[in-house]
């Protein structure tokens, strides 16, 4: 089993990565399990901030940085006290380097991210990249105990309250005992809480990296290699910018993916952009 890579190379195939739903008997409704994650370079491996930023320090460093975080932004939730699960994502929401990676419910916004965040200039020069992960796939990985409390939910996907039901143990020690039962051989999506508008835009979703499937190089890419209904779409250089005015016109943008006026003036600053 490996990873599906598909050559994007003309704008009928994007056509085709838009319309990944499949029809299901029993609802009579179009539904799709993907989630999606884009990057603007096809090189760039799939790393957590944490491990970018704290590289083969990041287990020791994590409680670390989790700490200072919450005793210096509970002054604004103090609900984050109670959490370390929402430490996490609150964190990462904000810039603090965590495990958690990035992905998204809509294909469109990660078409966003893979046509922009970079040097204008050059962003016909690399071909971007588009990851799609099968959920359902990836709970299939999962302990019991937590199909348990998926199955009296009723949901495919965790929240941070059922996250805490599977764990009785608080603080750091949860983040442990979740790295004991995963190892590299399972992640847990999760549904982040709605606390701004830019969360809900972007359709955002994260998965809990484990300790030990950043301990290699590429782990996460080589733990996805097991996993049934992956692929990497691989989108060529010279799509990027007619993709990037398609998605505008179809008001995915800075201005709606980060509501406020830092969103908006990268907006304007890239649509007002003079191609050379």
């Amino acid at each position: 089993m490996s990873v599906t890579t598909v050559e994007i190379t003309t704008i009928e195939q994007v056509s085709n990565l838009l319309w990944t739903n499949e029809f299901e008997e029993d609802k009579k409704r179009f539904r799709s399990n993907a989630v999606f994650r884009g990057l603007p370079n096809s090189t760039y491996s799939l790393n957590t901030s944490l491990h970018r930023n704290c590289k083969e320090k990041s287990k020791e460093l994590e409680k670390s940085l989790l700490r200072n975080f919450t005793k210096y932004a509970s002054i604004e939730d103090e609900s984050l006290r109670d959490s370390i699960w929402k430490q996490m994502i609150i964190g990462q929401h904000h810039g603090l380097p965590t495990r958690l990676l990035d992905w998204t419910y809509s294909v469109l916004i990660a078409l966003h991210f893979a046509t922009s965040g970079e040097n204008l200039d050059s962003m016909d020069q690399n071909d971007a990249v588009v990851w799609q992960i099968d959920i359902q796939e990836m709970n299939k990985r999962l302990p019991e105990k937590f199909h348990v409390v998926l199955k009296e939910a009723d949901a495919y996907i965790l929240t941070v309250e059922m996250l805490e039901e599977v764990y009785a143990c608080k603080g750091y020690k949860a983040i442990e005992a979740y790295d004991i039962a995963m190892r590299d051989s399972a992640m847990v999506m999760v549904e982040p809480p709605s606390v701004d508008q830019r969360i809900i835009n972007q359709y955002s979703y994260f998965s809990i990296v484990p300790a030990e499937m950043e301990m290699v190089d590429k782990g996460i890419e080589k733990f996805l290699d097991t996993v049934p209904n992956t692929y990497k779409y691989i989108i060529s250089k010279d799509l990027k910018w007619r993709i990037r005015d398609m998605l505008d016109q179809m008001n995915i943008s800075e201005r709606t993916a980060f509501p406020g006026l830092d969103g908006l003036t990268q907006w304007l600053k890239r649509h007002y952009y003079v191609r050379k």
